[in-house]
């Protein structure tokens, strides 16, 4: 039993897509947080300033209201003794009719817990009401009887309505009547406080909502320019790549076709018209042979160097398509070879140089080099019109370098668009990730320079290299 893996493969465009995309959503979710995070802050410093200060002027309020109060009885008051019934009476009384509002009354308990005065809740008048507390555990009666005898202050606790006989939270301010052993006080509910509080709070989460759609929004419209913007150029890149595919396919052919054509032309220039000599010279030794012509030797000696000759031809056809030198010995030797049949046929000098670097460079660095040198020469020998050719080949830190030099009539280079020939070097170095230049000017000659990378070198032999050895050949004109 064999078990496949499936092998999720994402395309280049989509790379992008997401190298683009995730980096502006992290960005945006975390600018939505922050600022959510800040408005909420905010908002609550508001609202708790907010709260305060309503609390405050309803705290401010009940202390007048207590005020006023005491101040329209303390005649009786202050004039009474701490027995008189009739003077606690009179005030009572007084109090009992100060009410305001749906809720407002002010209340009176003894120092022992006896509610004296209720006028909203007369139930209570006369009872004792002594740890008594709230729905939440405060201590209400005992609590305001504590604040009284310490002066006057506040308190707070949960207390029905009267009005709706619904739980609230009030507020109450009490003061002291010492002489009487009397706390009074009124209170007020701050049920609308806590309630416009919590619209503000629920205000704030709406606005906190809406800014999250607004960036989400805004996020999701980036998304598609983003996403419209990689398709864009997705389809532009593709119809480039398939332009130049095209364009690199037809050169292709053309190179396929004019390397054919030249095979084509050195057989029949060659080898061809060598082996029609050859044949004709076996046919004129056959017919002495048959005529017994004493003199048959000749033309057979002759044919058998002509045969000799068409060998080589083709041993010269052979290395010209792919020489066994640069498998066996490297480019060094290679070169050195091709230099030197190039000036025995052209009759040009060539001064050759190079450091020997052992077969160091990888099979498309040597490959690709060798072609760029048989590439310069054929143009040289074609085009050139020179009279000397210096190639150097060179090795170091970063890489290899081959340097081709000629003397010939150059050309303008901006003026020229560049042939077939410079572009396969071109495209030769591109694919070895290497560098082409070309230097030249009328009557200057021409100057080519490829760079191999470091990455082409393969790893130093454990022997000592050989230092620098210089060549030079130069054959006559």
């Amino acid at each position: 039993m064999t078990t496949r893996r499936l092998r999720f493969s994402i395309p280049y465009a989509q790379k992008l897509t997401l190298l683009a995309s995730v980096p502006l959503i992290v960005a945006v979710a975390a600018i939505a947080v922050v600022v959510a995070a800040q408005s909420r802050a905010l908002a609550e410093r508001e609202i708790n300033t907010l709260e305060i200060q309503l609390i405050e002027a309803k705290k401010v309020e009940l202390r007048n209201y207590v005020t006023q109060a005491r101040n329209g009885f303390y005649f009786i008051y202050g004039n009474a003794a701490p027995d008189d019934a009739d003077a606690q009476k009179r005030v009572e009384q007084i109090l009992s009719a100060m009410i305001y509002g749906e809720e407002g009354q002010f209340f009176v308990y003894h120092y022992d817990g006896t509610a004296l005065v209720s006028p909203r809740e007369t139930a209570r008048i006369g009872q004792n009401f002594s740890g008594e507390s709230d729905i939440e555990g405060t201590q209400v009666v005992d609590r305001l009887i504590e604040i009284a005898r310490d002066g006057a202050g506040y308190h707070t606790y949960m207390w029905p309505k009267p009005s709706t006989g619904e739980m609230a939270q009030k507020i109450v301010y009490v003061t002291s009547f010492p002489s009487w052993q009397w706390a009074v006080g009124t209170g007020v509910f701050i049920d609308d406080v806590l309630a416009s509080v919590a619209t503000s709070r629920a205000e704030v989460e709406q606005r906190v909502e809406r800014t999250f759609l607004y960036i989400g929004a805004i996020a999701l419209i980036a998304l598609l320019v983003v996403f419209a913007t990689g398709m864009g150029l997705n389809l532009r890149e593709r119809r480039l790549a398939d332009a130049k595919l095209k364009k690199l396919t037809q050169r292709v052919f053309d190179a396929q076709e004019e390397e054919r054509g030249r095979v084509a032309r050195e057989l029949h220039d060659g080898i061809s018209q060598i082996l029609v000599g050859v044949r004709y010279a076996l046919d004129n030794a056959r017919r002495r042979l048959d005529r017994g012509d004493p003199t048959a030797e000749a033309p057979l000696a002759k044919g058998i160097a002509t045969l000799g000759q068409a060998i080589s031809e083709v041993r010269r056809i052979s290395r010209d398509l792919r020489p066994a030198v640069l498998d066996d010995l490297g480019l060094g030797p290679a070169l050195r070879m091709l230099s030197e049949e190039f000036g025995q046929r052209t009759g040009i000098d060539v001064s050759f140089s190079t450091v020997v670097f052992r077969n160091r460079l990888d099979s498309n660095a040597k490959i690709a080099l060798y072609r760029i040198a048989q590439e310069a020469l054929t143009n040289i020998e074609r085009h050139a019109k020179a009279s000397h050719v210096t190639i150097d080949l060179r090795g170091h830190k970063s890489g290899a370098t081959l340097l081709i030099k000629d003397d010939g009539a150059g050309f303008n280079q901006n003026a020229q668009t560049p042939g077939l020939g410079l572009r396969n070097m071109q495209e030769r170095m591109d694919q070895l990730g290497g560098s082409l230049t070309l230097h030249t000017s009328p009557g200057n000659g021409v100057e080519i320079k490829a760079s191999a990378p470091l990455t082409h070198m393969l790893p130093p032999p454990t022997a000592p290299a050989e230092g620098p050895k210089s060549t030079s050949r130069k054959t006559p004109a």
